[in-house]
C-alpha cells in the first residue's frame, strides 16, 4: 500500500535524523531526541478520538454506514499511540524532571484518553458480538469522551504544571529549525501509519462482516429447506 510504504519512508528518515543527525539540545541534552517519538504519539492520540467523535456523530446524525466501521478502526491504533505518548513521556520525563510520573493535568488527561480508548474498544467489541455493529452506544460513548480533549490540550495552560506549555502554536514556533523540521516530518510520516492501518482495519472488518452475512445466509438457506 503507498500510504503504508510512504510513512514507513518518512518516518525512517525522520527517527534517523532524530537520532543521530540532529544536535543536543543545550539544557536536556540528548533525552530531548524522545520528542521525534512522544509529540507525534500525543497529537495522534488525541487527533484519533477527534475523528472517532466526527465518526460518531456522523454515524448518530446521518446514519452514514462506514462511520462506525471507521471509528471501531481508528480506536485501536488511537490507544496505541496513547500508551506510546505516555510511555515516551515517562522516559523524557525521568532524566527532565527528576521522576516518571507526576500527577498534572496534561499527563492525568493523557492518562484518562487511554482509559476511554480501551472503555470505547470494549463497548465496540460488545456491540459487535451482539449483532448489534451499528450500535448507538459507542457513538454516543465517543461524543462525551471528546470532551477530554480540549482538557488534554489546555491543561498546560489552565494548571501549574511541570509539563512544558506549548512550543509550536498557530503561526509561530519557539523551536530551533533543525528541531522543528525533522519533528514535522516525523508527525507526517506517523500519520501516513496511521491513516494505512485504519484503512487495513477497515477492510479486514468489512470483510468479518461480509463473511458473517454469507454464513447467516447460508444458515437460513439451510433451514428453509
Amino acid at each position: 500500500m503507498p500510504l503504508l510504504l510512504a510513512g514507513l519512508v518518512i518516518t525512517g528518515l525522520s527517527l534517523a535524523w532524530g537520532l543521530v543527525g540532529a544536535p543536543a539540545e543545550r539544557l536536556q541534552g540528548d533525552s530531548v531526541r524522545i520528542l521525534f517519538v512522544h509529540v507525534p504519539a500525543a497529537w495522534l492520540g488525541m487527533g484519533g478520538w477527534t475523528a472517532i467523535a466526527a465518526a460518531s456523530l456522523t454515524e448518530l446524525v446521518w446514519r452514514h454506514p462506514l462511520a462506525g466501521i471507521g471509528a471501531r478502526a481508528i480506536a485501536l491504533p488511537g490507544a496505541f499511540f496513547a500508551a506510546l505518548c505516555l510511555i515516551t513521556g515517562s522516559l523524557w520525563g525521568r532524566p527532565a524532571w527528576g521522576t516518571w510520573w507526576v500527577w498534572d493535568g496534561r499527563l492525568t488527561s493523557m492518562l484518562v484518553l487511554l482509559f476511554l480508548y480501551l472503555a470505547y474498544l470494549a463497548l465496540a467489541d460488545a456491540a459487535n458480538r451482539d449483532g448489534d455493529g451499528g450500535s448507538r452506544i459507542p457513538a454516543i460513548f465517543g461524543l462525551v469522551g471528546a470532551a477530554n480533549i480540549p482538557i488534554i490540550h489546555y491543561s498546560v495552560l489552565w494548571w501549574n504544571s511541570l509539563h512544558q506549555p506549548p512550543s509550536i502554536s498557530m503561526g509561530k514556533s519557539e523551536m530551533a529549525p533543525e528541531f522543528l523540521w525533522a519533528l514535522l516530518a516525523a508527525t507526517l510520516g506517523f500519520s501516513l501509519l496511521f491513516g494505512a492501518v485504519v484503512l487495513m482495519r477497515m477492510r479486514a472488518i468489512l470483510a468479518d462482516q461480509q463473511a458473517e452475512a454469507r454464513l447467516r445466509r447460508r444458515a437460513m438457506e439451510a433451514s428453509d429447506v
